[in-house]
This record gives structure tokens, C-alpha cells and sequence, in this order.
């Protein structure tokens, strides 16, 4: 069609589709906006909100004690630990020294130095006695921790019960709210689609088609873009089945689009030659003839040939005589190119 427009008419053209496309652009970030806050419209959902309270917080009550008696018994357990190594260093250490000593006196073999083995004997027996004891508090200390550790498990391994009972629960809570907010968005995009298939069958064509236009990309993006992203997915049967649902109805609407057109393609060539004429669009005859095509039946025609005055298919005129020059013309134009003359019989605005 462009090919019968006006240069300025062309550029003006042009310009508009880009108000349409700039105008669908800032609807389009408003409608994301919109639609993304729509999840706020509901309070998010946790899982505390679907165990037993009471029982949830004595759980954590005693994990928290667990915890507490955990840490308290690890500190003590490694002062026990420290006081131990202390012990047994100090008692190797006398070993050693002890030994030594020995010895020093099976070379000597000095009696004078009974009463000192005696008293070095007795301090290394004491400081093996003390190590005994730091190990036994060690020990202690190992099974305070153990049984804190135990506690704690046990606590955490009820918070876990209480929380795996409650999660189907949340699952189910949490399906019914994505419903329940695709159902908002869902009531807020239907009425932009059918508003834009309103519009498009009735007002593409007015005055203001760019905001038209604008609107209409604006609705196709925000359902099929802005929604089916939320469309809840239940393992992809339902958006299988949305999709074939989806698919069905185009498919249909696209098979009664075309069978009407065929039915109003078969009346419009059995009007008379002249009517079809004038029933046309000049800027639609002329971009049909652009296309190599006829404007009447839309079959390809060719038209460089000199002979050919009429469609082949439908017999709609292509070309006829200058009343006053009698130079052959295209049948849709509106004057002579040759003198300039009316023609007779023109297509309409």
C-alpha cells in the first residue's frame, strides 16, 4: 500500500507507527509494573504458619537450651582437656627426669640415697595420680558434651518432624495463592484483549489508529508475554493444555476467517465489472497492482503483458482506453497519465 501513498504521506505514516510503537512501549513498562506488584497483593507464606505452635516453640525452646548446654560444654571440655595435657607433660617430664636419676645412682650405688629414691618415687606417683584425675575429668567433660550434643539432635530432629508435617500443608497453600493471584492477573489482562480486539476491529482504521495500534501490541504483549510466564504449571498439564485450548480456538477463528473471505472473494466476482471497480480501495488496487497481483481476486497476474486487458482468473478489468487519447492505462487509476483526462470509471477513496 505504501507504494500508493505520498512521499510526505509515507514519512507521516512512518512517523505515527512510531508514536504507536513509543505509546505501546511505556504501556507495556507500566502493564509489567502492574502485573509483577500483583504478587503483593496477598501476604507471602511461610511454614511456620502451618505447624503446631505450641509444640513448635517448646522445640525451639529446647534446641535453643541444647545449644547453649552444647557450647557451655565444649568450653569445658576443652579447659578439661588443656589441664590434662598440663598433667601428662609434666608427668613425663618426672618420668624422664626420674629415670635419669636412676641411673645416675645404679652407677654410684650410694645408700645414703634410698630415702630419695623414696621421695622421688612418691612425687612421680603423684603426678601420675593427677594425671589420672585431669583425664577422668576429660572424660567427664566427653560425656556432658555427648549428651548436650544428644539433646540438641533430638530437638532439631523434632523441629524437622514439625516442619516436614506442616510442608504439604504449604504446598497447598502455596498452589491456591498462585491461583488465586493469576486469577487477579488473569482479570486484568482479559479485559485489555478484548478491548484491543474491539479496537482492532473497529477502530484501526480511525483517526487516532497510533494510539489504536499502541493499545493493541500492549494488550498481546501483557497476556501472552506479561502472563503466561504466572501461568500455573501443576507438572505442564495445565499449560499443555492451555496451549492446546489456546491453539483450537486461533486455529478455528482462522479457519472461519478464511472461509468467509473465500465466500466474500466468490461474491465480489460475480458482481458486475464496473461495481468491482468502484467497490475497491484506490490505495488497496494500487498496492495489489505493486505486488504483480490482481486487485480484485489477489491471483498473481502479468501484468507487463501488452495483450492482457483482463484477469484470467476472476475477468475483473486490469487495463482500458483513454476516452480521449485513447491510450491504454491501468483500469484503477483515476487520470489519464498520458493527457491527464478523468477516467470514467474509478476506484474509490
Amino acid at each position: 500500500m505504501s507504494k500508493a501513498l505520498r512521499l510526505s504521506e509515507k514519512w507521516f505514516q512512518r512517523g505515527l507507527w512510531l508514536v504507536a510503537l513509543v505509546f505501546a512501549g511505556f504501556l507495556i513498562g507500566l502493564g509489567g509494573k502492574v502485573v509483577e506488584n500483583m504478587n503483593l497483593v496477598e501476604e507471602p507464606l511461610v511454614l511456620q504458619q502451618f505447624v503446631d505452635e505450641a509444640a513448635y516453640r517448646k522445640a525451639e525452646m529446647e534446641l535453643q537450651l541444647a545449644e547453649a548446654g552444647v557450647v557451655e560444654a565444649q568450653a569445658a571440655l576443652e579447659q578439661a582437656r588443656q589441664k590434662h595435657k598440663v598433667a601428662a607433660s609434666n608427668s613425663q617430664t618426672a618420668s624422664e627426669t626420674f629415670d635419669n636419676w636412676l641411673s645416675t645412682r645404679r652407677v654410684t650405688a650410694r645408700p645414703e640415697q634410698d630415702p630419695e629414691l623414696i621421695a622421688r618415687t612418691r612425687e612421680l606417683d603423684g603426678l601420675k595420680a593427677a594425671e589420672r584425675t585431669a583425664l577422668g575429668a576429660v572424660q567427664a567433660q566427653e560425656q556432658k558434651h555427648l549428651h548436650a550434643s544428644q539433646a540438641r539432635d533430638r530437638a532439631a530432629t523434632r523441629i524437622n518432624q514439625l516442619e516436614a508435617s506442616a510442608q504439604p500443608l504449604l504446598d497447598r497453600a502455596r498452589q491456591m495463592r498462585e491461583l488465586r493471584v493469576f486469577g487477579y492477573r488473569l482479570a486484568l489482562t482479559l479485559p485489555l484483549l478484548a478491548a484491543a480486539g474491539w479496537l482492532w476491529m473497529k477502530q484501526r482504521k480511525s483517526t487516532y489508529w497510533p494510539f489504536v495500534w499502541g493499545f493493541i501490541f500492549f494488550a498481546l504483549f501483557a497476556f501472552f508475554v506479561e502472563l503466561v510466564p504466572y501461568l500455573p504449571s501443576y507438572g505442564g498439564y495445565v499449560r499443555y493444555v492451555v496451549g492446546i485450548l489456546l491453539t483450537v480456538v486461533v486455529g478455528r477463528q482462522a479457519i472461519v476467517s478464511l472461509q468467509r473471505y473465500l465466500e466474500r472473494q466468490r461474491a465480489a466476482e460475480a458482481l458486475p465489472d464496473n461495481q468491482r471497480r468502484q467497490d475497491l480501495s484506490y490505495e488497496v488496487a494500487q498496492a495489489r497492482l505493486a505486488k504483480g497481483v490482481c486487485p480484485g481476486c489477489e491471483r498473481p497476474a502479468d501484468l507487463k503483458d501488452p495483450k492482457m486487458d483482463f484477469c484470467p482468473h476472476c475477468g475483473i478489468g486490469l487495463f482500458n482506453r483513454c476516452t480521449a487519447c485513447d491510450t491504454r492505462k491501468n483500469a484503477f487509476t483515476r487520470f489519464c497519465f498520458s493527457c491527464g483526462t478523468p477516467a470514467a470509471t474509478a476506484p474509490v477513496e
